[in-house]
């Protein structure tokens, strides 16, 4: 199975380039390191990294290049420096971030970087997990998915924001790749990380959507029945190429069209979590729940902070439980995208 992109790097990073709008030396170029002080706004026992900075594609939706420039990966020593000061501070979970993680090291001319940064990373004590944020569905490799099923720290978890399925769609959008191709590469995730979470997000509303192009994004998503779906409404935001094409479907469609794809998620999930009853997971505790008095909440390894459902932990002891520990459980129930364990 193929993942990476079948045209050659250089041909590639050029048709990226070619749609830039904007001078390279108007873009910025800033890039912290290792050395530059941070203070920890998350809880203390995860932490993200920015492994990169800027992004070369050119998603008509997106205004993400202009502001951040061109993409500039940080070297694999400087990642891990950062990583082995996160650990000496009680982080248990790195969370791996920029605009395109897969291209990491693209920029460098670096091959298979972000799979050695995965093995770098994997020896760095004191660290449990290590989870991937926003992945390209054209830049991931066959590289990367072998670190990711090799690494024990590294969690089977996968976030590919497609934005659409609909081919029309996705090339006006100017986003590479199709619907079959989509499901070829997911369908491949799933054969090499049998345990992966499937995340992705979509865009409602697009100019010029159809109701068959949206009819499309939903066989899509009854095909693969991804575990965690985000739903977003088109925005029109001026200085993005979407602007030019014109703000043609109307706001009630788009939110209506919104709320048709989350119920179809919600009945995927509900169907995935029945089938999930008496499953032994490692959850690792975030704490007391901010909406329940008495319980305590925590996150399986598909499940990353903030932007994911959680687990409801019963029968544990806030005497001996600290966030940050990681302990077995089985899952006894759901309630609607949460889950509820029992330790």
């Amino acid at each position: 199975m193929t993942f990476h992109r079948s045209a050659p790097v250089s041909a590639h990073v050029a048709a990226r380039h070619r749609d830039a709008v904007v001078a390279e030396r108007d873009l910025p170029t800033y890039l912290y390191d290792a050395t530059t002080p941070r203070v920890l706004t998350t809880p203390k026992h995860y932490a993200y990294i920015k492994i990169a900075e800027g992004c070369d594609y050119n998603c008509a939706f997106c205004i993400i290049p202009k502001l951040r420039g061109q993409y500039r990966s940080r070297p694999v020593e400087s990642i891990v420096a950062e990583a082995r000061m996160l650990a000496g501070r009680g982080v248990k979970e790195l969370l791996l971030i920029s605009q395109d993680s897969t291209f990491y090291g693209v920029d460098r001319r670096e091959r298979g970087a972000l799979a050695r940064l995965l093995r770098e990373l994997n020896q760095v004590d004191g660290i449990a997990w290590i989870r991937l944020l926003y992945l390209y569905p054209t830049t991931v490799t066959e590289e990367t998915i072998e670190a990711m099923a090799t690494c024990d720290k590294v969690v089977p978890y996968i976030d590919l924001p497609l934005q659409h399925a609909a081919d029309g769609v996705l090339k006006r959008m100017r986003r590479p790749g199709s619907r079959a191709s989509y499901e070829k590469l997911l369908l491949g995730l799933r054969e090499r990380l049998p345990k992966v979470t499937l995340r992705t997000t979509f865009i409602t509303g697009f100019p010029g959507e159809t109701e068959a192009d949206f009819d499309e994004l939903c066989g899509f998503v009854k095909t693969v029945e991804f575990d965690h779906v985000g739903v977003f409404t088109y925005s029109h935001e001026e200085g993005t190429a979407a602007y030019g094409l014109g703000d043609d479907v109307p706001t009630r469609t788009k939110a209506a069209r919104q709320r048709k794809l989350m119920a179809l998620q919600q009945k995927i999930v509900a169907k995935r979590h029945r089938r999930r009853l008496g499953e032994r997971v490692q959850v690792l505790i975030d704490g007391p729940s901010p909406e329940h008095e008495l319980a305590w909440t925590g996150r399986l390894a598909g499940q990353a902070p903030e932007i994911d459902p959680i687990v409801y932990l019963t029968e544990g002891d806030p005497e001996v439980l600290r966030p940050g520990d990681l302990v077995e459980a089985e899952i006894v129930d759901s309630r609607g995208y949460d889950l509820v364990v029992r330790v």
